[in-house]
C-alpha cells in the first residue's frame, strides 16, 4: 500500500476515534466516512441502510459473485481515559471495541479497488449501524436495498487483544457465541417490615431463582452444552425500612455456542421461574432482549480466509470454540456464506471495552491486506 494512502487511512481512523456516536446515533459518522469513500470513486453509494447504514458499491464489468465486506460505525458509553491526541471528545462515549479501526480497513480498501480491472463481479464495503446493542444487522438484512445487491459471501473481523500482532485466528464452528438477555420480573404484596406475613416478599424467592439458574451453567467451554448465564443486575423493593417490599428484578445475559442449545436452556429458565414463583405465591414476567445469534463460518469463507493469511505468511491461530461475547454478524450468518476472522491486536492491549483501549494503527494494512486477498481469490476464480 502506498505510504501516503495510509496515513490518509490512519488520519480517518483517529478523527473517527475522536468523535464517537452510539448506536443508532451514527449521522456524523456516516457523513465522514461518505465522504472519505467518495474519494475513491465507488460505483455507487447507498445511504440509510438499517438506519444510518452506508454502503459503497464497486461494480465491475460483468455479472459475478458479490462480496459484502462488513465493519461497524458505533461507539460504548465508557468515557475515554486515555489523554492522547486523538482522544474522544464526546463526554461519556468513546470507541473501546475497535470499530474505528475497522471502519478504517473496510474504508481504506477503497484505495485498492477503484484500480481494480477484475472482468466480473461486485464489491459492496458495508458500514452498519447498531452492533453493541444488537439490533443494526438484523436491520441490514432486512433492509431491501440490501436485499438487492443479492450478496454470495459476507466477510468481517475483529481485533482481538492478548493475541499475537498480526495473527490471523479462525474457527471452524462460527466466531461468536449465540447471546440473549433477559429481565426476570416478580410481584408479590407489599407490608409493613414489622408484619412481613402480611405481605408476600420476593428475596427467598429471588435467590432460588438466582440458585436455579446458576445450577444450569456449563461452564466448560470444551462442553458443546457450554452455557453461562451473568447477572449483571438485582433490585428489589427501595431504601425505606419500614415497608416489606413487593416487586423484585434480575438481569441477566445468557449464552451457549448455538440456537438449540440457547433454546434449550431458555426453556429450562422459564420453568424454573415458573416453579418458584409459584412456590412463593408471586407474579412473574421474563422479557428476552438484546438478541445475538451465533455468528456460524462457511467452510468456504473460511477457507479464503485461511488461504489469504498463509499467502501473506500471517501467524495462524486455529482455536476450537467460538468466543463467548456476542457479535450480530450472525444475522448474515441467517442469510449468506459468511466468515468473521479474528486479528490479533498485540498480547499488551488492554482487552475490548476497557476504558484504557485504543485501535492499533498498525493492525490496518494487515487488515486490507486480507481482503484484498479474500477479494481476489474469489473474483479471479469466477471471472
Amino acid at each position: 500500500m502506498h505510504k501516503t494512502d495510509l496515513t490518509t487511512i490512519i488520519n480517518l481512523r483517529k478523527e473517527l476515534h475522536t468523535n464517537p456516536e452510539l448506536s443508532g446515533f451514527e449521522f456524523e459518522t456516516t457523513k465522514r466516512i461518505r465522504q472519505f469513500l467518495i474519494q475513491n470513486q465507488p460505483t455507487e453509494i447507498i445511504e440509510n441502510l438499517g438506519g444510518t447504514g452506508l454502503a459503497a458499491v464497486y461494480q465491475f464489468s460483468n455479472t459475478g459473485k458479490t462480496i459484502v465486506i462488513r465493519c461497524e460505525l458505533d461507539a460504548l458509553p465508557i468515557q475515554e481515559v486515555n489523554d492522547f491526541e486523538h482522544q474522544s471528545k464526546t463526554q461519556g462515549v468513546s470507541h473501546k471495541c475497535g470499530h474505528d479501526g475497522h471502519m478504517a480497513i473496510v474504508s481504506g480498501l477503497g484505495f485498492w479497488l477503484k484500480e481494480q480491472k477484475f472482468n466480473s463481479g461486485k464489491v459492496v464495503l458495508l458500514f452498519q449501524p447498531a452492533e453493541e446493542n444488537g439490533e443494526g444487522a438484523h436491520k441490514i438484512v432486512t433492509d431491501e436495498k440490501f436485499k438487492n445487491l443479492k450478496p454470495d459471501y459476507v466477510f468481517a473481523l475483529h481485533n482481538i487483544p492478548k493475541e499475537p500482532m498480526h495473527s490471523i485466528i479462525t474457527i471452524q464452528k462460527g466466531f461468536s457465541a449465540e447471546v440473549q438477555s433477559f429481565i426476570i420480573k416478580v410481584k408479590g404484596k407489599e407490608s409493613h417490615a414489622a408484619e412481613p406475613e402480611n405481605g408476600i416478599n420476593p428475596a427467598l424467592a429471588i435467590s432460588e431463582i438466582i440458585a436455579e439458574i446458576a445450577n444450569l451453567e456449563v461452564v466448560n467451554t470444551e462442553d458443546e452444552n457450554f452455557t453461562i448465564m451473568t447477572p449483571v443486575h438485582v433490585s428489589m423493593g427501595q431504601k425505606s425500612y419500614g415497608i416489606s417490599p413487593a416487586d423484585g428484578e434480575l438481569h441477566y445475559t445468557l449464552r451457549a455456542w448455538d440456537n438449540p442449545k440457547m433454546e434449550a436452556v431458555k426453556s429450562k429458565i422459564v420453568n424454573a421461574v415458573a416453579t418458584i414463583s409459584s412456590k412463593f405465591q408471586l407474579e412473574h414476567t421474563i422479557e428476552w432482549i438484546e438478541y445475538f445469534p451465533a455468528s456460524i463460518n462457511d467452510k468456504e469463507c473460511n477457507d479464503y480466509v485461511i488461504k489469504a493469511a498463509a499467502e501473506n505468511s500471517y501467524k495462524l491461530i486455529q482455536k476450537p470454540h467460538p468466543f463467548k461475547f456476542g457479535e450480530d454478524f450472525g444475522w448474515y450468518a441467517k442469510e449468506y456464506k459468511t466468515a468473521m476472522f479474528g486479528l490479533g491486536a498485540g498480547i499488551e492491549t488492554p482487552a475490548l471495552h476497557n476504558a484504557d483501549y485504543d485501535f492499533p494503527d498498525e493492525l490496518i494494512e494487515t487488515g486490507i491486506t486480507m481482503f484484498q486477498n479474500i477479494t481476489g481469490a474469489i473474483l479471479n476464480k469466477n471471472s
